[in-house]
Formats: C-alpha cells, structure tokens, sequence
C-alpha cells in the first residue's frame, strides 16, 4: 500500500522507516478483525473525500488504523497524544511507505505536542479521534472564544483566524470518536455544560474496547512496561493498585497471577466492595504506602498519589502510572520533596532521594508506564478497540447531521460483528438462539 507522495509531517527519522514497517505488519498479523474492515473499506470507501484529524498513541496498532482510514478514502492527519507514546519508526514509515501524514516525536516537549495539535486543527477536520480529548477541548476552547484557556501555540493559530472563520472550521465537524475514560469523561462534561459542537462516539465505553483493551491489554502491558523497565520480580511482593476499574482490575489480576500480593485502594464503594470479595486486600492509600513496595495508578483522576503519601514509602518503592496523564501522580510536590534527583539510574526510572533519606523509583516519568517503558497493548486486543473505532467512524458519517451534539454509545450492531469475528479468527463458535426461545425472551405471556 505504498504511495509515490510524501505528505508533509513532523518525525523523527525518515530512515527509521524500514524497521517501522516490519513493526506495521508484524501487528497486522494479529489484527484480522481490522484487516476484514480495511480490505472492505477499500472497496467501498466510506469515508471518500473527509478529512480526519487523529490525536492517539502513534504505535503499530495505531498505524493499521490509519490504514484502514486511509482505505476507505479518508484524508488523514495522525498525531500523538502522548510525548512519550510515539514510537519514531512507526511514524517514518507511516509517512515514507504509506502516505499518511504524521506529527509525532517521541520525548517531544509541551511546545511541539500543541504545534502538533495545531497541525490536526489547521487540516480542516470532518472527523476527529482522541485518545484523552486534548483535540476536542482544544476545538471547543477556540469555538468558543476562550483563548486564554488554551496552549499559546493553539492560541498564535487561533488569533489568525478571523472568528467567522473559527466558528466554519468546527461547523465542518461531522463527529468525534473517543478511545480512553478520561476523554470521555471530559466530553460528558462539555455536553453537561452544553458547550459540545457536534456529536462524539465513546468508543471507550464499548464492551469489545474496555473488556479486552481495558482489562486485558493494560493489565498485562502494564506490568510489561514495569518489568522492562525494571527487571524487578513481581513475585511475593506487595503491589498496590490504586483504582479498580477495568484497568484496575485487569493489573490487580495479571499481578496476582506472577504472585504478587495486591492492595486495591477506591474510592467507590461499590468497586471497593468487588475488589474485597475477589480476595484483594483493600484499604486507604494513607495505609498501603508504608507497606507497599510497587504502585500502580489505573484512575483517570488526578493528584491520587500525593506528598503525603510518597513521604510515608519505605526506601526504595517503585511508583508507576497506567491511568491517561501523569498527573495522577503529583510529580510536582515529590520533587519538592526530593534532596535530589537522579534520571535514567537505569532507562525509564528515575530516583528521587528524600529528606528523609528514602528512594523513590519513577518509572516512565509518570506517563503511561506501557508506552513509556513497552510497547503499549499487544495488536490482538488493539484489533478489537481499533475494529470498533474504524465502524464506529463509518457509523458517524453516514449518520451526518442525525446524531445530536451529545455522547453517543457505540451501536450495538458495532460490538457484534467486532466479537463475532474475533471469535472466528480464534477458531470458535458458539450457539444461537432457537426461534422459541427467542420468543421467550423477548415475550411476557409465558411465566414459570
């Protein structure tokens, strides 16, 4: 699927390309649910003449998806939305073998992630992706007129503008996909206060994206992204999960599972209550941190870990973040905190010393462990999210000026054909309904 032109991007090395390509199709082999959609897409084109904007982790995965758009004769603009989730081969090869522009560095700076953003703003979206809601809000921000609420770099592009022409640029929005909880819940916010354009599919909410990417795919890159980091054995030592969630409970079960013993730490009662009677031991965070030896944080929410707590860690705990934006650790008061500051003791963690004489071990620097420190979700349960996300994008456009400007869940329709056809792939079957108990199921007539 080569092409002849190169589109203008921002990457690291062209020449990386050819490594980036091997990556591209060795996860294409394990991503069939996608592959089916791509080869489809590409006959009917779908998306024939749209531009999209895609703000989401530029990894392999993510780059089938992008083929896939591509396919069905979207106009696409990938950029990252992580600093640390890039990975530089994928993106020279996405751009010098595939013909898909990307603005994407891996350990680019707060600068460049908004000049970037810029980029997906100025192709004039039809569409947008997110992983997180940076693009949307940023959208939004300018729609608005709220320019001081926005990165100056969004700020420089958006006062050239004139404010007609801002207001045209997301009037041309047909809808958004959202991948991660945290967006999500950021776009339940903007329909809440009423300020949301146009429509969004929470993707993220779909049960073949949160089952298997959520619980699945982070708990086991979670502890991948630690144990490449690290090489510490998981095995007999206390590790404290901090959120169960989907992703919470996806590393609680995959770190029992290497022997460990987890600590879950809520604050819904209701997920604290699952977690006690699926035999964790849970408590306040004020309790796990002086017995704890390794933390992780799945929440979505910000400041989970604090002062407080990193001042009680025994010497030597090792902290970790799997939840959207580092700021579910409060990074700004450990370094308070820290007598010193030593990066890269070994590569992705850094020591903070504190006054009190103990260490405290950063992995990935309390961005998302399994990209800073892995390579994010194995492509098998990144088929499904991404299978999901590609139908879910057909779905919004030919559904243009339907939807309401609100969060819409993915239609049901998306989630069977995604699973019925991963089921194939593995090999399996299942049953079906009989005509009788269809009947029965849907009937009210008929009781015991």
């Amino acid at each position: 699927m080569a092409t002849a032109t190169r589109p203008a991007s921002d990457i690291k090395d062209p020449k990386l390309a050819a490594q980036g390509k091997k990556r591209i199709l060795w996860a294409d082999r394990d991503m069939p649910v996608l592959a089916r959609i791509r080869e489809r897409f590409e006959k009917e084109k779908p998306l024939s003449g749209l531009r999209l904007s895609a703000c989401l982790h530029v990894t392999a995965e993510t780059a089938n998806l992008a083929r896939a758009l591509k396919a069905g004769g979207g106009d696409v603009v990938l950029v990252a939305s992580n600093p640390l989730s890039t990975q530089d081969d994928v993106a020279a090869s996405l751009v010098q073998d595939f013909g898909i522009a990307v603005y994407a560095i891996r350990e680019e700076s707060t600068d460049t992630y908004y000049k970037h953003i810029v980029a997906a703003l100025d192709h004039e979206p039809n569409v947008t992706m997110d992983d997180g809601a940076d693009l949307v809000s940023a959208m939004v921000f300018v729609a608005l007129e709220r320019l001081d609420d926005v990165h100056p770099q969004v700020r420089a592009w958006a006062q050239k503008l004139p404010p007609a022409e801002r207001q045209r640029r997301i009037s041309l929005v047909v809808g958004s996909m959202e991948e991660t909880t945290t967006g999500v819940n950021r776009l339940r916010a903007m329909e809440t206060d009423g300020v949301l354009k146009f429509p969004v599919i929470a993707v993220n909410d779909a049960q073949t994206k949160h089952f298997f990417d959520n619980r699945y795919g982070t708990g086991q890159s979670t502890l991948d992204g630690i144990i490449r980091a690290t090489n510490l054995l998981l095995a007999g030592r206390k590790i404290v999960v901090c959120g169960y969630g989907w992703c919470g409970k996806g590393v609680a079960l995959r770190a029992r599972g290497m022997g460990s013993q987890v600590i879950i730490t809520e604050v819904d009662p209701v997920r604290a209550l699952e977690a006690a009677m699926d035999g964790f031991a849970v408590m306040p965070l004020a309790d796990a941190a002086p017995i704890g030896d390794v933390f992780i944080t799945v929440t979505g929410n910000a400041a989970v870990i604090r002062r407080e707590h990193f001042v009680k860690m025994k010497d030597g705990a090792l902290v970790a973040n799997s939840g959207h934006f580092d700021v579910e650790l409060e990074m700004p008061a450990l370094k308070q905190e820290a007598q010193t500051v030593t990066p890269d003791v070994r590569t992705h963690v850094d020591e903070y010393r504190l006054r009190n004489g103990h260490r405290i071990y950063v992995v990935g620097q309390g961005r998302l462990v399994n990209l800073a420190a892995a390579e994010g979700h194995p492509p098998s349960v990144m088929d499904m999210s991404f299978a999901t996300q590609a139908l879910s994008t057909e779905f919004c456009v030919k559904n243009k000026g339907k939807l309401a400007a609100k969060v819409h869940a993915v239609p049901i329709e998306v989630e069977h054909f995604v699973a019925s056809h991963k089921l194939a792939s593995m090999g399996i079957s299942i049953d079906e309904l009989t005509a009788a108990q269809k009947r029965y199921m849907t009937g009210w007539e008929q009781g015991t």
